[in-house]
């Protein structure tokens, strides 16, 4: 049986429309009625302007027909988080009190995807400005995981990746500063990159605060998409400096030939981790050395120090934004912050020094470790997506859901690349794992991704009403 145009991966997409087998406007018409189809039992997408969507297939489909030159996803959708620029769209941030924030311009990494040629088809959901692992908004209510209604689908992506894993987008663009582009993509089966910060362009035209510290060390944009090809591909298009990232810069994205030895950890330190968790890593470590790696049961160097050095900077800079934050929020967003908040000394001169270079420490650590396994493959989340609203119950529900994630943080804080992969299904939800790589290595990431998906398959696009 032939596949439906919306269960096509974005490279196929663009194949298909350069070589006149399929057109934009019916590849777009695809996309939008497999939103009106399913979206009901997710609420990913949370906002979608059709007839814009249907001019800009349509104005696609005659640059075509005319012979101007194409990018690489021309005519090709794609959906955007709702804390990034689009021109005309509001940057809600999942927040109540910004609805009527409209943004002038692009991020530059929209920005980027349209001169590629893409579609902008959706906005998608998150929780409230992006400070909570599950995305549960203020303004437009939660994002069912589609594999199992009730469940979270990650945060604080979790609109965009439960949109490509039911099939209404075949790539979408999101955000990652502890594991926001990664929490999502494990919780929906989908892949994903984190790059190196300045890999990729980042900020808002519409912001009007200068970026706080700890988003300049750790934030970065990425691409979201159900096969590590498109994800390459995306990540390929948006990469490279803007004049609205003084950080980002323009470096090739494959590197000099390295050994293909990977660490992979099994059970992190910090915490419990799910058997099938540890199995699914397994799996990828099986898939790797069939592709000729070698892997090593290994874990890499001041493993709780990173732990522990994103959490001293990411309080530390909370503490200084708080004031402004707080009225932002809704109510689910600032119990998150209030159960999982964790109060440091207020911040000196020396106190800030001792952080950086507790920071350099662990990154120098982790450099020389790098020399010997160039990647480092291990879980995503430590435990199985949780049930909606199990992360705000109370401190010690809090506290649990900060521990199945703290494998995400080190590449954070050490501003490091990381690619997720699934590794197959486990009593309904899918496994995964992320493959982390040295400063500006995603090919790297990619490739030893693209073994393992080429070993476990592809498991989305699902049907989240079954």
């Amino acid at each position: 049986m032939a596949k439906e145009l919306w269960q096509e991966s974005a490279t196929s997409l663009a194949q298909l429309i350069r070589s006149g087998q399929t057109s934009s406007r019916e590849v777009v018409e695809s996309h939008l009625a497999r939103i009106d189809s399913v979206n009901g039992a997710v609420n990913a997408v949370v906002e979608v302007r059709s007839d814009e969507v249907l001019a800009a297939a349509d104005a696609a489909d005659a640059a075509l027909k005319s012979g101007e030159p194409l990018g690489a996803l021309h005519g090709v959708p794609f959906s955007v988080k709702t804390n990034l620029d689009v021109a005309g769209y509001a940057t809600t941030e999942g927040s109540v009190a910004l609805k009527d924030v409209v943004a002038t311009a692009n991020a530059p990494i929209v920005e980027k995807m349209r001169d590629a040629g893409a579609v902008m088809l959706a906005r998608t959901n998150m929780p409230d400005l992006g400070l909570r692992i599950n995305a549960e908004s203020s303004l437009y209510g939660a994002t069912h995981n589609p594999w199992k209604h009730g469940f979270t689908a990650g945060g604080s992506s979790g609109g965009e990746a439960a949109a490509i894993a039911s099939g209404m987008s075949p790539m979408g663009l999101g955000n990652d500063v502890g594991g926001s582009l990664r929490n999502p993509a494990y919780c929906c089966g989908i892949a994903s990159i984190k790059p190196t910060r300045g890999r990729v362009a980042q900020g808002n035209p519409s912001s009007e605060l200068q970026m706080a510290i700890n988003d300049q060390i750790m934030l970065v944009d990425g691409v979201l998409a159900r096969h590590i090809g498109d994800v390459r591909r995306g990540l390929e298009v948006v990469m490279g400096s803007h004049r609205g990232d003084p950080q980002s810069v323009d470096i090739p994205l494959f590197g000099r030939p390295v050994s293909k030895r990977v660490a992979l950890v099994v059970e992190p330190i910090g915490g419990d981790t799910d058997p099938d968790v540890a199995e699914g890593v397994r799996v990828a470590g099986r898939a790797l050395e069939a592709a000729g790696y070698e892997v090593d049961e290994v874990e890499p160097p001041l493993l709780f120090d990173a732990y522990f050095a994103w959490t001293e900077l990411m309080m530390t800079s909370l503490a200084v934004a708080m004031p402004r934050l707080e009225p932002l929020m809704g109510e689910g967003g600032r119990r998150f912050l209030e159960l999982t908040y964790v109060e440091f000394p207020p911040a000196t001169a020396t106190s800030m020094a001792l952080m950086h270079e507790a920071r350099y420490r662990v990154a120098s650590a982790w450099r020389e470790f790098f020399t010997t396994y160039p990647l480092i493959v291990g879980p995503t989340w430590t435990q199985p997506p949780f049930a909606l609203g199990f992360d705000i119950e109370d401190a010690e529900s809090a506290m649990k859901v900060v521990e199945l994630f703290r494998f995400v943080l080190p590449p954070n804080i050490l501003g490091l690349p990381a690619a997720c992969v699934p590794t197959g299904v486990a009593n309904g939800f899918p496994t995964g794992v992320q493959v982390i790589g040295d400063l500006f290595r995603e090919d790297l990431c990619l490739n030893a991704a693209e073994a393992i998906e080429q070993s476990v398959g592809v498991l989305t696009p699902i049907d989240p009403r079954a």
